[in-house]
């Protein structure tokens, strides 16, 4: 050792620490060879304790203040050490610092599921997270239990233990309970004081406390949460009927974003939901039967096609070919007039279907004189 450093450690005689993170428990006031001057200054902080180990045992713990270290002020270190007042230092000891503040914002959570029995679900899994607070309320015991020789001591060597006590005490309120699930958000509050109230003698075994417990979620797994969600369409749409042309409606829009999926059948078959959505909703809420076709026009017969008519920005229909004939003479269907039918392909102009095609060939009669 060079005489620099001999002096160094004899003449620094101010002892304090000065915590610049958010997440250090305790740390080691280091000295050369541990070396602590008779008469020394020790300042120690609001929310800090200075806790002095010699030769392996815990001797002295001070609170905040400003302490000269002279025999007086050291009552347990007095029965341990014989003082000597040469130039040598009296004692040769360990500080550890502790913080004895809160650190807020720890987080907990469920790793796995928790299997519980519901009545109105049955078996279901839930997970559950949420946060709590943590301080050092015995500086003495949480050196002696937990941090040992440790020279810097965070919250990340200690967290997942107090994790492991949540979850497990947690579990088991949750699955004991008899709270109905769609009630829990409800009951948060009565949960967390069950929860802290079961793990703080735990905690306390090591110096901790934990002032503030909360849970913040109690989820479902996702299938039952859209079994639900389903539920709630339901009854927001009044009934199963409003609730099929609701599904409808959606299976249109889906197919009208696929227009060259599967050859074209998905369009096809979306427009026929479409027609077939729109007369029922023109028969109005009670069922009323459709208007009866243009007058003059005969019954289709069984098994004859039904045609669609695209005008406007509207369908109109279904129409027998005797209806379409009756249109086409009076020019309100016309060879470039859109037309479907069921089972057949997309929509197509009057002039490109086949089966049609005498409708538009004829030219209309003359007009009356």
């Amino acid at each position: 050792m060079s005489i620099f450093d001999f002096l160094r450690g004899e003449f620094i005689d101010v002892i304090e620490w000065t915590d610049d993170s958010r997440d250090t428990i305790v740390w080691r006031f280091e000295r050369h060879e541990n070396a602590i001057k008779y008469g020394a200054k020790l300042t120690v902080r609001d929310s800090q304790a200075a806790v002095f180990v010699h030769e392996g045992q815990i001797a002295d713990v001070f609170g905040p203040g400003l302490y000269e270290l002279e025999t007086n002020n050291l009552p347990i270190m007095t029965t341990l050490q014989h003082w000597d007042h040469g130039f040598q230092s009296p004692f040769k000891s360990e500080i550890y610092f502790v913080s004895t503040r809160r650190f807020t914002d720890m987080k907990w959570g469920t790793k796995n599921p928790i299997i519980a029995r519901d009545a109105e679900f049955g078996m279901v899994r839930l997970r559950a997270f949420g946060s709590y607070t943590m301080r050092v309320a015995d500086p003495a015991k949480f050196m002696a239990e937990i941090v040992g020789t440790d020279g810097e001591f965070t919250t990340a060597e200690i967290e997942f233990q107090i994790r492991n006590y949540i979850v497990t005490h947690f579990s088991q309120i949750i699955a004991t309970s008899g709270i109905p699930v769609l009630d829990m958000a409800g009951n948060t509050i009565e949960l967390a004081k069950l929860v802290h109230v079961r793990i703080a003698p735990m905690v306390a075994e090591y110096g901790l406390e934990l002032p503030g417990f909360m849970i913040e979620n109690v989820s479902l797994p996702a299938e039952v949460e859209a079994a639900m969600d389903k539920r709630t369409s339901i009854g927001v749409a009044g009934d199963l009927a409003r609730y099929t042309e609701f599904s409808a409606a959606e299976a249109l829009t889906r197919a009208a974003g696929n227009p060259g999926g599967d050859g074209g059948i998905g369009a096809g078959l979306g427009a026929g939901m479409g027609m077939a959505m729109a007369e029922r909703m023109a028969r109005g809420p009670w069922g009323a039967a459709p208007t009866a076709p243009a007058p003059g026009a005969p019954p289709p017969p069984p098994g004859a096609k039904m045609w669609h008519v695209a005008q406007a920005g509207a369908t109109k229909g279904p129409y027998s070919q005797a209806e379409l004939a009756l249109m086409a003479a009076s020019g309100d269907v016309t060879p470039d007039t859109y037309l479907w039918t069921p089972g057949g392909p997309d929509w197509r102009r009057g002039r490109d279907v086949s089966e049609l095609a005498d409708l538009f060939s004829a030219p209309p009669p003359p007009p009356a004189d």
